[in-house]
């Protein structure tokens, strides 16, 4: 076999030996149709346009972009050619953008006609049927040229350089080829001004359709331009937004219904992807949210469709189940997990007053956690299982974090289910994502009272403010900010006031500034620490929190263990505390082994316990 050339969302090349496992399926089974279908010499070129009679007909080339970027390549795909009436979806989605979606309907309808595409016939009331046919592209080029006049054609080629992600030139013969042979679109155009349906200059009108089907691309270039329109109008290579989701949706639509001229239903029936083919032997394909594909052959079917490209879109859908009205899916799969914080708490250690304050409060705070593109079935979905699981916890928290993606029908559902959820007494706590997000976002500016949520960037962060409400409401923060009374910590838990005493002898009262690194990941571990007041944090090096500290507690009490500090403790705030030496504190176990016993055993239940919150979470996930 031959090496085979995979050309990357960067543009960049990879040459690969041509052994199969080298190779991504998607890759191979493109490259499998191109051995099948090249061998495929029915249909004809063009004729009626003499210059494309000069295209050769062994030319085939197949390019699949995907909505995150990747570009799969086959064959002839960097083989220039004109777009001819390819163009029409994309100048089509350029009108709607620039006259606006009343004017165009006003101009040109969106029925499908049952005809030749380059049928002189009109609708009863003098409208061209739709803008895939000849008759409806000269309209929205007219429309374009009234408003762009003489600069109309650079419009439409800036327009669709940017839906290929590069600029695009014209193939000058075929223009000119075009404009000599052009007699039924130029009687088509008439017929048009005649209904006042094209207004103004009919030659110049014509000069801008005959040169947008002159311009030259690729069938790499044609699939990320169908990726651009299966991706919301963003271009996927390029991060550039060309044109609106509100347009993408009508000229999908019109595509789906007229695309493939009176092959239309056909093709809708077996293929069941939003498409548009063109006499030069181009044919685009976009199924959204998923793939664009772009083919060239230039034989063409008696329907004026590639042959062999009609052959790839039905053999991609009929393999991969692409048809996109056979789809399936259970929005129950939303919801990845649903719990209360029974056993799931913050990293936050708490008091014991405070942590049964929880233990009885716990129903108080209900977590769900999201997962997947949530579309208006899944948000109803979640709504419904809000409200058929009364009574409501006062404290509702949302996480977002494995949520790509919320539809517009999806966030205005949610966003009203929050404010109905706000009026009812509950607050919602929003997480996962940051204030800057396109999720975050959407769901914000479709709430009544956006200032009434809440939002955390992490869940941990969500679990933690939410308890703090819970033990707020319930009577358990008090005034008292300080304590020197180690008879709380849980590391000396069952010592005599006097064994206490003597630990505080062996100490040295030390006092930290909020942003303070006091331990360091890695340095010897010589002290552990009683917290007096304020307030710390346990951080990996990276970052990650793993605890967060109050008065009455301890840390760096591994030390008791381990040579070496496996993670940073940074203060929060002023912090007051008691630093006790290992050596120091080795010696006294020495002098006094029953405490050394007593102390190993509360460390063991301090670490059994941070082991039963991690299985707890693990198993809370393993049960969805």
């Amino acid at each position: 076999m031959d090496a085979q050339i995979i050309r990357s969302s960067s543009s960049n090349f990879r040459v690969r030996h041509s052994g199969y496992a080298t190779r991504p399926p998607l890759q191979q089974f493109l490259s499998s149709c191109h051995e099948e279908f090249r061998v495929d010499d029915s249909g004809a070129l063009a004729d009626y346009i003499p210059e494309l009679q000069r295209a050769n007909p062994a030319h085939f080339g197949i390019s699949l972009v995907t909505i995150d970027g990747h570009v799969y390549e086959v064959g002839d795909s960097a083989v220039p050619f004109t777009i001819q009436s390819v163009s029409k979806a994309f100048v089509f989605a350029l009108a709607l953008e620039m006259a606006g979606e009343e004017r165009v309907a006003a101009a040109i309808g969106v029925e499908p006609s049952g005809e030749a595409f380059n049928s002189i016939r009109l609708t009863s009331d003098n409208r061209p049927f739709n803008p895939m046919v000849n008759a409806g592209a000269i309209a929205c080029s007219g429309l374009i040229h009234q408003i762009e006049g003489a600069a109309a054609f650079e419009r439409i080629r800036d327009k669709l350089s940017q839906f290929a992600g590069r600029n695009l030139g014209v193939d000058d013969a075929v223009h000119a080829s075009e404009a000599i042979t052009g007699h039924r679109n130029r009687a088509i155009a008439w017929l048009l001004r005649n209904y006042l349906v094209v207004q103004g200059d009919v030659d110049a009108v014509l000069d801008a359709y005959f040169r947008q089907c002159a311009v030259l691309v690729t069938a790499r270039d044609l699939a990320v331009m169908a990726a651009t329109l299966a991706n919301r109008g963003i271009n996927p290579v390029t991060g550039v937004q060309v044109i609106t989701p509100n347009v993408v949706a009508r000229t999908l639509s019109v595509m789906t219904s007229s695309g493939m001229y009176d092959y239309a239903g056909e093709w809708i029936y077996r293929v069941g992807i939003p498409a548009k083919s063109g006499v030069g032997g181009g044919i685009v394909a976009a199924l959204p949210s998923q793939i664009g594909l772009g083919t060239f052959s230039p034989r063409l079917d008696s329907h004026g469709n590639s042959v062999r490209g009609l052959k790839v879109c039905e053999a991609l859908s009929a393999r991969f189940d692409l048809h996109m009205l056979n789809r399936s899916a259970d929005v129950r799969t939303c919801v990845i997990a649903d719990y209360d914080i029974f056993g799931i708490s913050s990293r936050r250690s708490r008091q014991p007053h405070e942590q049964q304050i929880l233990d009885e409060r716990h129903s108080d705070v209900r977590v769900i956690e999201l997962v997947g593109a949530l579309n208006f079935a899944a948000i109803d979905y979640v709504t419904r299982r809000l409200a058929n699981e009364p009574p409501n916890a006062p404290l509702l928290i949302l996480d977002f974090r494995r949520v790509p993606d919320v539809t517009a029908a999806g966030a205005r559902l949610l966003g009203e289910n929050l404010t109905i959820l706000g009026n009812t007494g509950v607050t919602s706590i929003l997480t996962g994502f940051e204030a800057t997000s396109p999720v975050c976002r959407s769901i914000f500016e479709r709430t009544a009272e956006p200032r009434k949520l809440r939002r955390f960037a992490l869940l941990d962060d969500a679990i933690e403010w939410a308890e703090d409400q819970i033990i707020y409401r319930h009577g358990g923060f008090t005034s008292s900010k300080e304590t020197s009374r180690l008879g709380e910590q849980a590391l000396l838990a069952e010592l005599t006031g006097e064994e206490i005493s003597a630990l505080v002898e062996l100490s040295t009262a030390r006092r930290y500034e909020a942003g303070q690194r006091i331990i360091g990941a890695g340095e010897p571990a010589n002290s552990l620490f009683f917290l007096q007041s304020g307030m710390v944090s346990v951080k990996l090096p990276s970052g990650v929190r793993l605890a967060s500290l109050g008065p009455g507690m301890e840390f760096g009490e591994m030390a008791i263990l381990e040579p070496r500090r496996s993670a940073d403790v940074w203060a929060d705030t002023q912090v007051k505390c008691l630093e006790l030496p290992v050596d120091s504190f080795a010696d006294y176990r020495k002098l006094h082994p029953e405490i050394a016993l007593r102390v190993m055993r509360n460390l063991s239940a301090l670490l059994a316990r941070r082991l039963i919150l991690a299985n707890a979470k693990v198993d809370l996930l393993s049960a969805y």
